[in-house]
């Protein structure tokens, strides 16, 4: 018997946006989400490089923000809905992208925790807008993403790599992000609502 190797999770993804895009005649906004440490921004610019014209913005740029102690006191609720300044991200990039403008917007400044960064991101008008990040795929920015996309891999695995990039113990990052994520992808975007789901 032949077994033929899985598909790398960047073919789907490329097959996927670029079927998609076949049927829309502006600008096609795919979002790339999933949980921390699942392989995004590595599958991101993997996807990013293997599209014509496509540019990717990062979504910790718009991270709300907040201290850790204001974090960690939120509810698993507050955390889904607050991480990410989606209204932000829609005004500052997504729509002037989809008008075929530039977009400059401020990250947020995480050497010193809060605020926005002095320096700006830019991004030309492209005819596909990839945005990687955590909460990317939620459903008030449904009206702009054209395909939604779960990326998952092991808890075992990304914990691992999430300990070796952060610094962490297990217990401070599961306390401080993980029921954040927990609700936003068991309430607020299941993942039966993704249009594809890979595997990392």
């Amino acid at each position: 018997m032949v077994h033929t190797p899985p598909r790398p999770p960047e073919d789907e993804i490329v097959a996927h946006i670029q079927q998609a895009h076949s049927r829309v005649e502006r600008p096609l906004v795919a979002a790339l989400d999933g949980r921390s440490g699942v392989g995004k921004s590595t599958l991101a610019r993997r996807v990013s490089a293997r599209l014509d014209d496509c540019c990717l913005i990062e979504g910790d740029d718009f991270y709300a923000g907040g201290s850790a102690a204001e974090w960690d006191a939120r509810s698993a609720e507050d955390k889904a809905r607050l991480c990410m300044d989606w209204q932000r991200l829609q005004t500052e990039a997504l729509l002037p992208l989809l008008a075929g403008q530039s977009a400059s917007w401020h990250p947020f400044n995480f050497e010193a925790g809060a605020g926005l960064a002095e320096f700006t991101r830019s991004a030309k008008p492209a005819a596909i807008v990839l945005i990687d990040g955590v909460y990317s795929g939620r459903p008030e920015l449904s009206h702009l993403v054209d395909v939604a996309i779960l990326v998952e891999a092991d808890d075992a695995e990304r914990h691992r790599r999430l300990f070796a990039r952060e610094g962490l113990t297990q217990v401070e990052w599961q306390k401080r992000w993980d029921a954040g994520e927990d609700y936003y992808f068991e309430f607020i975007k299941p993942r039966h609502t993704f249009d594809l789901l890979v595997r990392s």
